[in-house]
């Protein structure tokens, strides 16, 4: 029996693949490798292919008996998002439709639906909490919604057992060579700014923030890993009072401003630099902070690593693929 990881070759996909094998499991990954390396996927039988392949997906169920999903392949750019709303709505929510209706016709037991915090929108409290009412602003953040709504509706349904987890921003690289290949999140934006000779920017500085810039909660990107492997030990061990659903948020429970983590890239690195600040951009949200009490108390799961690790681990990745200065 093993555990199938779809976008197992991506950035995220390839740290669950590593903590999942780490543990003696078997793995089987489907991959469309149009973001992702095969050479991530380590030991693990990797299947070139779409999940909107039913019968790809099907096959590969039935073949590696597949007792429990992992489902991370997905479009996660904002801005693309916005601009073709048809392709997101296509891959993040018919190629999850597709994925679940392939799970319950071979029977598998365990669904780990990777979702975000971009379900919450721009949520005007202090602590976001799996109870904040969801308002996501954009087309990715819809389709994630869209995706948790179905595992819930079909595990509600079918007995199906599912979990979906909120990320946080995620960060940094259990290994230099699972480091993060885009330049699409604030930390690798920096390095790439360095590498280039220029100066980071800052977004807006004028937020009400105690320093004026915005504060996200980041999360290490082995720590996300592991929150997944807890999840589908939670599922395969029956608990959970009889519960078929659950969603979690996965954040460290506290914020970093902007400004905190370029002086810590600054720490790191050892390179002085002073940011630009630029006009804001449209959509951010002042603050965003993980409630984390409920993944504590129902997985067992907290958070290892603080920001020093995410940036020190991401910038050896960064030099193992770009060189001391790109």
């Amino acid at each position: 029996m093993s555990w199938l990881v779809t976008g197992g070759a991506g950035y995220i996909g390839a740290h669950v693949v590593a903590a999942l094998l780490d543990e003696g499991e078997p793995v089987v990954v489907v991959d469309d490798l149009s973001t992702g390396e095969a050479s991530r996927t380590a030991t693990a039988t990797l299947v070139e292919g779409s999940i909107l392949d039913g019968d790809l997906v099907r096959r590969v169920l039935r073949e590696h008996v597949v007792r429990g999903i992992v489902h991370i392949a997905a479009k996660k750019q904002v801005g693309e998002s916005m601009a073709d709303p048809a392709k997101y709505y296509r891959e993040n929510v018919v190629g999850t439709v597709s994925l679940l209706d392939a799970a319950v016709a071979c029977g598998v037991e365990s669904f780990v639906f990777s979702s975000s915090a971009a379900t919450y929108g721009m949520p005007d409290v202090d602590m976001v909490t799996e109870d904040t009412p969801c308002e996501p602003i954009s087309v990715y953040g819809r389709t994630k919604l869209i995706g948790e709504w179905a595992a819930r509706d079909v595990a509600a349904a079918t007995g199906l057992r599912a979990v979906s987890l909120r990320y946080f921003n995620v960060a940094g690289a259990a290994s230099p060579a699972l480091g993060d290949p885009g330049v699409f999140n604030l930390i690798p934006m920096v390095f790439a700014a360095l590498s280039a000779g220029e100066a980071p920017r800052i977004f807006g500085a004028d937020y009400p923030t105690a320093d004026g810039t915005c504060i996200r909660d980041y999360i290490h990107v082995a720590d996300i890993a592991d929150a997944h492997v807890a999840a589908l030990r939670w599922l395969s061990s029956g608990d959970g009072n009889g519960s078929s659903y659950e969603v979690l948020n996965i954040g460290r429970g506290e914020g970093a401003s902007v400004r905190d983590v370029l002086r810590c890239v600054a720490d790191v690195t050892g390179i002085g630099f002073e940011p630009e600040v630029v006009d804001r951009r449209a959509g951010d949200p002042a603050r965003i902070v993980a409630q984390v009490d409920r993944i504590r108390a129902t997985l067992g799961w907290t958070a290892r690593h603080d920001l020093t690790d995410m940036v020190a681990s991401a910038w050896a990745a960064w030099k193992a693929r770009h060189g001391e200065r790109g």
